[in-house]
C-alpha cells in the first residue's frame, strides 16, 4: 500500500507523513527531496534558474516512480496536483490522504519560511488564498480523505489518519508496528 499526502504548502505533510511512516513500519519519501538529490540544487534554485514548468516536469517524473513501488508513505509538492498525470497516478495507484489547511493558519506557520518559491516576495497570505482557492478543488479531486488539520498536534493527526485508513480497512492498528500504539488498549499483549 502507498499512502499519500496531499496539500497546501506548510500543511504538515513531511512532518505528518515521517510519524505515519514510523507508525505503520513503511519507508518514507518526500518528492521535493527526491527532486533535490536528482538535480543537485535546492528548488528553490532550480526554480529561479529553470523555472516552474521544468519543476512541475521533474516532479511528474517523480510521482510517476515513487507511486509504482514498494510500499511507502510519500510526502507531494503542495503543487503536485496541478498536473492532471500527476492526480490521476496518485489517485489510482496510492491512497490519498489531503491535509487541509486554511490560509490564514499557514500563513502563521510560514510567515518566517523564506525557501518556498512561489510565497516569497508581496504579500504571502493574499498569494496562500489565492493558492488555496485554485488548488483546494483539486486536492479534493485527487483526495480519497480530507483531514482538516487545524490545530491539531502531529501525533493527534497521525492517529486521526489511522483511524481513518482502518475505518476503511487499509489498516489493522492492532498490527501496525509501533512500539507505542495509542489504538491498542492499555495493558493488551504486544503494547511494548
Amino acid at each position: 500500500m502507498i499512502i499519500s499526502l496531499v496539500g497546501m504548502p506548510g500543511g504538515g505533510k513531511s512532518t505528518v507523513g515521517r510519524h505515519l511512516a514510523r507508525q505503520l513500519g513503511l519507508a518514507f519519501r518526500d518528492t521535493d527531496h527526491e527532486i533535490e538529490s536528482v538535480i543537485g540544487c535546492t528548488i528553490r534554485d532550480f526554480f529561479a534558474s529553470h523555472g516552474e514548468a521544468a519543476f512541475r516536469d521533474l516532479e511528474q517524473d517523480a510521482i510517476d516512480v515513487l507511486t509504482q513501488g514498494r510500499p511507502i508513505v510519500l510526502a507531494t509538492g503542495g503543487g503536485a496536483v496541478l498536473r492532471e498525470a500527476n492526480r490521476r497516478a496518485l489517485h489510482e495507484r496510492t491512497t490519498v490522504i489531503y491535509l487541509r489547511s486554511t490560509p490564514e493558519e499557514l500563513w502563521r506557520r510560514l510567515r518566517h519560511d523564506t525557501q518556498r518559491p512561489l510565497l516569497q516576495g508581496g504579500d504571502p497570505l493574499k498569494k496562500l488564498r489565492q493558492l488555496f482557492r485554485e488548488r483546494d478543488p483539486l486536492y479534493r479531486r485527487t483526495a480519497h480523505y480530507v483531514i482538516e488539520t487545524g490545530r491539531p498536534s502531529v501525533p493527534a493527526l497521525v492517529q486521526m489518519i489511522l483511524m481513518q485508513l482502518e475505518l476503511a480497512g487499509l489498516v489493522d492498528t492492532s498490527r501496525v508496528p509501533s512500539p507505542i500504539n495509542p489504538m491498542r488498549p492499555e495493558g493488551e499483549a504486544g503494547a511494548t
